[in-house]
């Protein structure tokens, strides 16, 4: 039995409305206010479209790990990935230790930490970077994770179960930090360019969990699926060129939520002989506006189910694998459900892929 014993998320200072991000942005993707450049799509990607996108996008503030003024000065995949670095280090940290503060739990007992992220690349990786500085035993079992993407926070966390099922008496830690404003394509006018620069924004989070060997207060994890879908690769992922990550964000990702994930969740909740209604706590990723659309129409859910979920979005945007890590938080702090209730966490990613994880209080 995994026990969570804290999730504590943090965010980068500078905090944007959405439409200021908006006026950044079209000053200095769409300097001229002209038509399309090399990357594209054969419809102009001017700024009534990128207007269009940002005020659909469900999004009112979002953080970013650098002051709007300085990104214009960020050149190549090389200097964006030393902001990475730099600024993630400190993100993961302030996450780190504010979680085990939180749990109780001092750093010298963690003895796995599983990292994600897809928005950088670390090697050696964050957690090795951080280990001597927060107290982590140098003998610490380490598992970096990239190429999950949004998926990542549920798949990390049904990991870490794996490994605390197989040792109970462990403490386990659940790392992600997300600078998903440092993959900006200043060239990519694309639609699915404009609207990724419409949705995401730059936060990290810590999960902390401890085997059934270590009797600790927090909503037990119960069971996990992950599940591809054959033939969807190309809907969702980077394309990694010269100038760093380039988004794949097709538009027929709804469709493949109402399709896939809606049955593939009611066979898993069946499982455990439960249905959508018996759930009493949703933690879905907020893909975006027209993705929890989908998930609460193939789902039969009530608005107030996926309010966590929305309220993320517009608070702080999509933090790809941090996001359901910060609904997690948000739902212990504000929500919790009474002792005993199911809750779900639903994340989906590159592959196209879907990670559920069952959580009961």
């Amino acid at each position: 039995m995994t026990r969570i014993a804290a999730v504590h998320g943090v965010l980068p200072p500078h905090r944007y409305q959405q439409y200021e991000i908006t006026e950044a942005l079209a000053a200095l993707c769409l300097p001229d206010g002209s038509g399309p450049g090399p990357d594209s799509d054969p419809a102009p990607g001017d700024r009534a479209l990128l207007e269009r996108l940002h005020a659909a996008a469900g999004v009112s503030t979002r953080h970013l790990v650098l002051p709007l003024d300085a990104y214009p000065k960020v050149r190549g995949f090389g200097q964006a990935n030393d902001l990475f670095l730099e600024h993630g280090l400190l993100l993961a940290e302030q996450a780190l230790t504010g979680a085990l503060d939180a749990a109780g739990i001092a750093p010298h007992e963690v003895d796995l930490i599983i990292t994600t992220s897809v928005t950088g690349i670390a090697a050696p990786s964050l957690e090795a970077r951080l280990a001597a500085r927060v107290g982590l035993r140098p003998d610490v079992k380490r598992l970096p994770l990239f190429g999950l993407g949004c998926a990542a926070g549920a798949a990390g966390l049904a990991r870490l179960h794996d490994h605390l099922a197989g040792h109970p008496d462990d403490t386990a830690v659940l790392l992600s930090v997300e600078l998903c404003s440092l993959t900006l394509q200043r060239a990519d006018r694309t639609t699915q360019g404009l609207i990724a620069s419409a949705l995401f924004g730059d936060g990290a989070a810590v999960l902390v969990a401890v085997g059934a060997g270590r009797p600790q207060p927090g909503p037990e994890v119960v069971a996990a699926r992950s599940r591809l879908y054959p033939g969807t690769e190309d809907a969702l992922g980077w394309r990694i060129g010269d100038t760093g990550f380039r988004i794949v964000l097709g538009a027929e990702l709804p469709e493949l939520v109402s399709l896939h994930v809606g049955e593939e969740t009611r066979s898993f909740l069946a499982e455990h002989d439960l249905k959508p209604p018996d759930v009493a706590a949703w933690i879905c990723h907020p893909g975006g506006p027209k993705v929890l659309d989908a998930l609460q129409q193939s789902l039969g859910l009530t608005a107030d189910d996926l309010a966590p979920s929305r309220s993320s979005l517009a608070q702080v945007g999509n933090l790809s694998s941090s996001s359901v890590l910060h609904i997690l938080r948000d739902t212990l702090a504000l929500r919790p459900p009474p002792p005993g209730a199911p809750g779900l966490m639903i994340a989906l990613g590159p592959g196209f892929c879907s990670e559920l994880v069952l959580l009961r209080w």
